[in-house]
C-alpha cells in the first residue's frame, strides 16, 4: 500500500496508506435514508459526532441534505442552517477532523471558515467549480465523488468512472487544486444498480491507476440489502465485510454510519496488508 499524506485546511494532515482512515457519518437532516431525524438538533448531531470519534472515527462527515434518490432538495440557506452550527461546535474539539458533505461552494466556504477541514462533493466538482477554487484558496481537502445521476453513462461501469474522473481532474487542475488535497470516491449507490456496484468492487483495482487515494461509501447501501435481503438497519455486518474487501483491493478511506461495527474488520485488513507490504502499521 503506497504511503501518502492528505493535506487539509487549517494546517491539518491525515496519513494515507498503512492504516485505514474511517469517516463517521452525521446526517443533520430529517429525512436521511438511514437515520433521518435522529440528529436534526445541533446538540444531538454534536453528541453523535463525538461518540463516533470516541469509537475510532478519524473524520466526521456532516451533511445537511439527504442524498437518497427521492429526497426533496433543500435551499442553500436551509442546508447552512442545519450544518454550520454543528461545524462551529465541533471546531472547539481540536482532535476532531470535520468534513462538510455539500455540493454548494457557498455552503462549503462557510463551513471551512467555521472550522471544517474537508469538503465532500457528491458531484465531483462538476456541479459547482467554486468548490475547486475554494480548495486552491484554503488548502481544504476535497472528496470528489462519481455520480451517475442526470447524465448518459457508458455501458461499462469502470470506463464510466474513468471518463467521469478525467473530467473532474481537468476541473481540479484548471482551478489550481493541489494534488495532495484530492481524494476520489466511486459513488456506490448513486445511479448504479446492484450488479454495477458489485462489479466496481470486483474491479476496484482498475480505479487505482488514476493515482489518487480512494474513499468508499458502501455503508447500509441498497445493493447490500439486495444481496443479503436485510433492511437498512440490519446492514452493518455487510457494510463491514464490504469495507474489508475494498481495503484489501486498495481503498484508503471508509465512510460509515456504525464506526464500531467496521473498525475490527478494517484492523484485520490492515494487518493483512502490513504482512504483504512489509511496513508496520502505526
Amino acid at each position: 500500500m503506497k504511503k501518502a499524506t492528505w493535506s487539509l485546511a487549517h494546517d491539518r494532515q491525515i496519513a494515507i496508506g498503512p492504516k485505514s482512515v474511517v469517516m463517521g457519518i452525521v446526517n443533520a437532516t430529517p429525512d436521511s435514508f438511514s437515520d433521518g431525524g435522529r440528529t436534526e438538533r445541533v446538540e444531538d448531531a454534536v453528541k453523535l459526532a463525538l461518540d463516533l470519534r470516541a469509537a475510532g472515527a478519524d473524520i466526521i462527515d456532516i451533511g445537511g441534505e439527504s442524498t437518497r434518490p427521492d429526497a426533496e432538495p433543500v435551499s442553500a440557506l436551509e442546508e447552512q442552517r442545519r450544518v454550520i452550527p454543528v461545524v462551529e461546535a465541533l471546531a472547539h474539539h481540536r482532535d476532531v477532523v470535520v468534513s462538510i458533505d455539500t455540493y454548494r461552494a457557498e455552503t462549503a466556504r462557510l463551513a471551512v471558515t467555521a472550522g471544517a477541514h474537508i469538503v465532500n462533493d457528491i458531484w465531483g466538482l462538476q456541479h459547482d467549480a467554486g468548490i475547486a477554487r475554494l480548495s486552491a484558496e484554503t488548502g481544504c481537502g476535497l472528496v470528489a465523488m462519481h455520480n451517475g445521476r442526470d447524465r448518459d453513462k457508458l455501458p461499462d461501469p469502470i470506463d464510466d468512472q474513468l471518463a467521469y474522473f478525467r473530467q473532474t481532474l481537468e476541473i481540479a487542475r484548471a482551478n489550481g487544486v493541489p494534488d495532495e488535497t484530492l481524494v476520489l470516491d466511486p459513488g456506490f449507490g448513486f445511479a448504479k444498480d446492484p450488479a454495477e456496484n458489485l462489479e466496481i468492487i470486483a474491479r476496484f483495482g482498475e480505479l487505482l491507476h488514476l493515482g489518487y487515494p480512494m474513499l468508499v461509501g458502501t455503508s447500509r447501501k441498497r445493493f447490500l440489502g439486495h444481496v443479503t435481503g436485510r433492511p437498512v438497519d440490519q446492514r452493518d455486518t455487510a457494510t463491514a465485510v464490504s469495507c474489508a474487501i475494498l481495503r484489501l483491493r486498495g481503498a484508503s478511506i471508509f465512510r460509515v454510519h456504525n464506526v464500531a461495527a467496521c473498525i475490527d474488520a478494517l484492523r484485520l485488513a490492515d494487518a493483512i496488508l502490513e504482512m504483504q507490504s512489509g511496513f508496520p502499521a502505526p
